[in-house]
């Protein structure tokens, strides 16, 4: 092998090294989660019906706290702005709360939380008529 040869081998295998980790750390940079759910659910302004979404933290620059809801097939079905929660210990798997509500009606995230993470992100809604 020629000396030019090797050392654009060792440039590949080192480049190699560069890009796999930053693959594997993209969900932990956006908090992208699947979530299936068995009855309705409400995010602001929109309920899910029973159903498969993705959840993730959209890529702005002026915030970390809006997250993009998708569709199984990676259609985007809401934006949503949230503000930071923090939670006392951190669990290692995904976590979400939900808000009380009358039956027949989705039960509205109130919380969102990613694996072995204390902050998350907590969902705003307008304040309901009684």
């Amino acid at each position: 092998m020629k000396p030019g040869r090797s050392l654009l081998a060792i440039l590949a295998v080192c480049a190699a090294g560069v890009v796999l980790p930053r693959t594997a750390a993209a969900d932990e940079w956006n908090r992208r989660t699947v979530l299936t759910f068995n009855k309705a659910v409400e995010i602001p302004g929109k309920v899910l019906p029973a159903g498969t979404y993705v959840f993730e933290l959209a890529d702005l620059p002026a915030s970390r706290h809006v997250v993009r809801v998708f569709d199984r097939d990676g259609r985007i079905l809401a934006t949503v702005f949230t503000i930071s929660t923090l939670r006392r210990t951190a669990a290692g798997d995904t976590r979400i709360t939900f808000e009380e509500q009358p039956a027949n009606a989705g039960f509205p995230i109130k919380k969102w939380f990613y694996p072995g993470h204390l902050d998350g992100e907590e969902f705003v809604y307008r304040t309901r008529a009684r």
